[in-house]
């Protein structure tokens, strides 16, 4: 299927690793032009160089620059409007893992969190959205997290912060409507990435990690633990012109896990 997204220019936030790479992988694929954006210069350069090597022959600019402060997000965005002249994609997934229970949160801890997912995102939006008007149209997609949505005890300030994600999603997409921006979100479940390692490593450290996915999957009603692929490849299809009529949505990508949809 082609989506449509020959010359295209995109913006992806936390795309040193993990599902940004992957979804700024698949983007260079379909042939976009890929601004990707992480805090560390050797990381950054691994992945533009993974990225040309899978896309012989694609635009990738990496940019360093820490996303939850207003400077960076500002240098991000200049950049990457500068390099390619406008931008039509922007994909907001710049995030960690933090999580615990609630009350014992700091002040400091809850501000981070928050300055990071979703001030990072709507300053991000707002310093992009002006670009893609003129365009003509565009995308965003948010990255947020099953949590957002099905809450448990100690997933504080994750849980808040992706809700917060969740709901500006929701907003936006319908303040853009007008302006053929459409905004999606993708809640994550168990997606392999440094943060699932961790956590596998932390359950089952007496086995490979391999068989410690395996064991974690075996809660999922698929069985598995998922790809980065397989939610890199959802993102560039609400990024592309075959989602051209979707827009509001906030999608699992979780095997099944959540209750909630």
């Amino acid at each position: 299927m082609d989506l449509g997204l020959h010359g295209k220019r995109a913006l992806i936030t936390g795309a040193s690793k993990g599902i940004g790479l992957a979804a700024a992988t698949r983007l260079a694929l379909e042939g976009a032009s890929v601004a990707i954006v992480a805090r560390r210069q050797d990381a950054l350069e691994e992945a533009r160089q993974a990225i040309v090597a899978a896309a012989p022959g694609a635009t990738v600019l990496a940019i360093s620059a820490d996303v939850a402060t207003a400077e960076g997000t500002q240098y991000a965005a200049d950049r990457a409007l500068a390099a390619f002249g406008g931008l039509d994609i922007l994909v907001n997934n710049a995030g960690r893992s933090a999580a615990g229970p609630a009350l014992t949160q700091g002040d400091e801890a809850w501000m981070a969190d928050l300055e990071l997912k979703f001030f990072g995102a709507l300053r991000m939006a707002r310093l992009c959205v002006p670009a893609m008007r003129e365009a003509g149209g565009g995308r965003i997609v948010n990255v947020t997290a099953i949590q957002g949505k099905q809450p448990g005890a100690g997933s504080s300030p994750t849980a808040v912060s992706r809700a917060a994600g969740i709901a500006l999603t929701k907003i936006l997409s319908k303040e853009l409507a007008a302006d053929r921006i459409l905004v999606n979100t993708v809640c994550i479940g168990l997606i392999k990435s440094e943060q699932i390692e961790r956590a596998a490593r932390g359950r089952f450290p007496d086995l490979p990690l391999d068989q410690a996915y395996a064991r974690m999957g075996e809660a999922l009603p698929l069985g598995r633990v998922g790809e980065t692929a397989e939610a890199g490849d959802v993102i560039a299809f609400l990024c592309s012109e075959r989602a051209s009529y979707i827009s509001g949505v906030a999608l699992n990508i979780d095997g099944g896990l959540a209750t909630v949809t």
